[in-house]
């Protein structure tokens, strides 16, 4: 159906088709043709353009921008600041320490527990009242020191009874042996039977008997009159009192009198693993003198110095460790009966070997280096093979020499060809500072750098 549209026909609202029939439709009025739009063939549909498809590509786009953005920021925080320094970065300041040759030990660390050589009880062997107590708590006493007495009057005359009887037995043998003397000379003349001379040997033989009976409890009574004075068997000191004079005490008593522990000398109990024992018994077969220190329960403050004495018979299986002992002096009464301490054993000595400072060895990917000082204040890594350590110190076997200087403090943000610069050698102690810094402050950089490595 084609639309006809006639000038003269009807008014402008009304449109005419062929077949007469006509429809009113509203007439927009004339607008002026957009210069932006093209002009469209009749019949052809206005295309529209997805403008909602390019607003989601670019907030895509957008997104993808920013998690880019983010990943390259954390990757760029975590790269360590050694490896962005640069050969043109700002000198580290560090102190380093020239390589040494001397001693180092061999040393064997171990808890122990300080035991007395000898703790004694002392307790009455005789049953009595305590009339007298003659030492205070605390004292250091001797061996034959009076310790206590106990009422010696039964005793004295218990001995005195024994005494009589003895005298009165051995008047006895003596009448006797002279009746003995007479019969033997007259059985010679057949003056008197056989029988007679017979029966009076075994009279003497049976008062001989009497006699010594009676000297044995003469004896026994001196005996427990001598226990009636209570005397230190040992050197040491006294605890505290167990019984108060005037008590009734008797050799059945528990807790005793009093406890008397030598202090002087005293020995340490310490256990180290079977797997030192063949070397220990080898140095102790050799007749070395193994020196032993005491420390305290940080390790760090000495007590007191010590030998090596012995070591247990057997391995305890259910640790796998062996028991030692080892003797001190004890003089200054440092140590105290089971007391806590740690034990270091020196068990060799390598002399003369080169060795540096703990703090300065480094381990990463080369395996265990250095950072060596070079004559142009800057630092080269150096790979190194240890020996043995004594906790401060270590041996070095190679990679270094007597003289060369190696980082100890500030060597956390270094790396090969750093320029540095030297704040001070601890061997020396001259600063080497710009001359702002005093030598005071030098100093106490110097300090709390050693307190760093100690921790």
């Amino acid at each position: 159906m084609t639309l006809d549209k006639s000038p003269g026909q009807g008014p402008d609202n009304e449109r005419h088709f062929d077949d007469g029939t006509f429809m009113n439709q509203p007439v927009k009025p004339p607008q002026e043709a957009s210069p932006q739009k093209e002009a469209r063939p009749a019949g052809v549909p206005p295309v529209t353009k997805p403008r909602s498809g390019r607003r989601f590509l670019l907030t895509c786009l957008l997104l993808l921008l920013i998690v880019a953005g983010v990943v390259w920021w954390s990757k760029h925080q975590s790269v360590p600041e050694q490896s962005r320094a640069g050969r043109s970065a700002a000198p580290m300041s560090i102190v380093p320490e020239v390589v040494a040759k001397g001693d180092i030990g061999i040393n064997l660390n171990a808890l122990g527990t300080v035991t007395s050589l000898a703790t004694v009880t002392i307790r009455s062997q005789i049953s009595g009242y305590l009339l007298k107590i003659d030492f205070k708590e605390g004292d250091e006493v001797k061996k034959g020191d009076l310790l206590a007495e106990i009422d010696s009057r039964p005793y004295e005359a218990t001995l005195n009874q024994a005494k009589g009887a003895l005298a009165r037995d051995e008047a006895l043998l003596k009448g006797a042996e002279v009746d003995l003397k007479r019969y033997q000379g007259l059985a010679a003349q057949n003056a008197v039977p056989h029988q007679t001379l017979d029966t009076q040997v075994a009279l003497v033989a049976q008062d001989q008997g009497t006699v010594e009976a009676d000297r044995a409890a003469v004896k026994s009574a001196e005996v427990n009159l001598n226990y009636c004075r209570i005397v230190a068997p040992l050197d040491g000191r006294v605890g505290l009192r167990q019984v108060d004079q005037g008590n009734y005490v008797t050799p059945s008593d528990a807790t005793g009198i009093v406890v008397i522990t030598q202090l002087k000398p005293i020995s340490v109990l310490f256990t180290v693993p079977e797997d030192n024992l063949q070397a220990i018994a080898k140095r102790l077969q050799e007749g070395a003198v193994l020196p032993v220190t005491a420390l305290d329960r940080s390790g760090a403050n000495k007590i007191a110095e010590g030998t090596l004495q012995t070591f247990d018979s057997q391995i305890d299986p259910t640790t796998g460790t062996i028991k030692l002992r080892a003797q001190f002096p004890n003089d200054t009464e440092a140590l105290y009966p089971n007391q806590f301490v740690n034990v270091r054993l020196l068990l060799d000595t390598h002399k003369g070997v080169t060795t540096t400072s703990t703090a300065a060895i480094q381990r990463g990917v080369p395996g265990t280096f250095v950072y060596l000082v070079n004559a142009d204040n800057t630092v080269s890594v150096r790979k190194v093979e240890l020996g043995v350590s004594d906790g401060e110190r270590v041996e070095v076997r190679s990679g270094l020499v007597p003289g060369d200087r190696v980082v100890v403090d500030g060597a956390d943000k270094l790396r090969d060809g750093a320029k540095i610069n030297v704040r001070a050698e601890p061997e020396t102690g001259s600063p080497t500072a710009p001359p702002s810094s005093s030598p005071e402050k030098a100093g106490s950089r110097k300090r709390r750098s050693d307190i760093g490595q100690k921790q």
